[in-house]
Parts: structure tokens; sequence; C-alpha cells
């Protein structure tokens, strides 16, 4: 036998608890014909008759009552499963999880994520930290929504944007930072070093710029953390190359002296997506929230510009 389907039970109720198909046909906005049709192909299936006229209504019959019971639990269940898609549809509720670098995570993420909890507050987000190659490789296996990474980020599996241009500054103890003014590689060289991880993409960028300046950077220190380097320095221990947005207003230091780098050099953060990627509401408001924050972060910047 041949299932029938959730429609038809719905039309059987409908009839019965109208007492009629005409009265029910026009309630849910089907010509009579139409009706009819749905419960006699409902009969046909079940092989049993569920409904007779008696008098001028039209009634269940006792094959038909104890139906009745049974679709009224399942119009319960079908409106309780549709209510709790709702709000996931709606964007209140549901989950997204980014991958992104530390810097981003502790100096560009927390006013877009922000933003995002008072728009969407029963909205779920997961951060999750780790240099590009792997935050790439998670995005690809569908163990991230979305990614906020260092450019370049390449793979026929993803759609890439960039948002945000972020300057590369020299950062340098106080005390031995010279001249105020930019400064190049040669310059720069002469310090202890202590730079990011090598297997970091920001690394192979500041990399690339000593060898172009004729220096092949030998750091005396490598690690992963931005934050970790940015003490070190403070301290006295070396030079380094940080992104500026490592360096907001609340995060310097009298210790640290930050000189912009001669040639000038950035790196490009992008928001990279799976290109099959289904873009429910918190998942777009979230990169609506990014690309946001990214031109609020151009503007300021080019506004400082300006005033000097």
């Amino acid at each position: 036998m041949d299932e029938p389907d959730l429609d038809l039970f719905f039309a059987f109720r409908a009839v019965a608890t109208a007492g009629g198909f005409t009265r029910a046909a026009a309630e849910a906005g089907l010509s009579q014909s139409s009706m009819s049709l749905k419960v006699r192909q409902l009969e046909r299936l079940l092989g049993v008759r569920l409904l007779e006229r008696v008098g001028r209504r039209v009634g269940p019959t006792a094959a038909g009552a104890a139906l009745l019971v049974e679709v009224e639990r399942l119009k319960a269940a079908h409106e309780a499963a549709l209510a709790a898609v709702a709000p996931h549809r709606a964007g209140h509720l549901g989950r997204v999880t980014i991958g992104t670098g530390a810097t981003a995570c502790l100096h560009f993420l927390p006013g877009p994520l922000g933003s995002l909890r008072r728009r969407m507050p029963g909205l779920e987000i997961i951060v999750r930290t780790g240099d590009t190659s792997d935050i790439l490789a998670d995005l690809e296996a569908n163990r991230l929504d979305v990614a906020l990474v260092t450019l370049p980020a390449t793979g026929r599996a993803f759609v890439v944007e960039e948002l945000l241009e972020d300057p590369l500054v020299a950062a340098l103890p106080a005390e031995e930072s010279g001249e105020a003014g930019p400064i190049g590689a040669l310059e720069l060289g002469r310090h202890p070093l202590i730079l990011y991880d090598s297997r970091g993409a920001t690394r192979r960028i500041v990399d690339d710029w000593f060898a172009r300046g004729g220096v092949a950077a030998r750091p005396v220190m490598e690690l992963g953390s931005v934050e970790t380097i940015r003490e070190l320095v403070a301290v006295g221990l070396g030079a380094a190359v940080l992104p500026g947005l490592a360096f907001p207003p609340e995060a310097m230091r009298p210790t640290i002296a930050v000189r912009p780098l001669d040639p000038p050099l950035a790196r490009r953060l992008g928001l990279v997506l799976r290109r099959d990627k289904v873009l429910d509401p918190g998942l777009r408001a979230m990169a609506a929230e990014l690309r946001a924050a990214a031109q609020g972060l151009q503007a300021a910047a080019a506004s400082r510009l300006r005033r000097t």
C-alpha cells in the first residue's frame, strides 16, 4: 500500500471538523472538488470509508473517528515542528562558527560580534583561532561556516571577498627606536627580530618584505601570539613587524615605539565561504557585520590620514 502524505490526512481532518466539504474547502482556499478528491484518495489508500453523510452534515465513520484521534496528534506534532524551525528561519536562533587568526579575534571581531549578538540574541556564535592554512582546511571540510583570514586564500571550493587592508608596522623598544618616521629593512634588520611563527601567512609577507630590502630575516624568536611578541618588544628583547590592528590606542605602551615600514607593507584580510554554503539568516548577518566593521575601520584610517 502506498503511504498517504500529511496533506491527505489534514484534508480529512478539515472536512470532519467542519462538518462538510464546502465549508472545509472554503477555509482551506480550495475548490470543493479538490477537497473531495483528497479525501477519496486517502480512503482508497487506506482501504476504508472515513466519512459519511448524517442528515445535512458530513461526519466520520467508526474508522474515521478512530483515525481522527491520531490525525489530531499528527496535526499538533506538525505545528510543533514548524514552530521549532521558525526562529531559525527568522535568524533568532541557530549557530555560526567562524575561524580566524588571533589578532583579528582580539582586535577586530569583538565589535561585529557584539553588534550581531544585539541583533540576534538567540544566535550561538563559536569562534576558533588558528593559522590561515588550518582555518581554510577546516572551512573546506565544512567544520567552519565562515573564515576571516589573511589572504591569499586559494581553492576552487571557496568564494573570497577582501574586506580590509591592515598595514604592517615596525614595533621597537622605545629607547632603541631611533628617529621617528618610516623604517626600512636594513635599519630594522640590525635589531634582534621577534617574528611570527614561520608557518603563518603573515610571516611569509614579512619575510618577502625583508628579502626585497636585501635582508635575510633571521629572528631570535618565533611565536604564534601577536600579544606575546608585543610584550617582548615592550621589555626590550627585540623588534618586530606586526599588524596595525594590534596597536589600537588602548594597547599602546610608553616602552614601545611604532613606526611605518618603508616601503609600506600590508596584509589583506578576507571573508571566505564555501562556494556551496547555504547562507542562513545568521550567517548572512555575520557576513554583513564583518563588512560593516571593515568599512568602519577603513573610514577611520582615512580620516586619520586627512588630519595628518
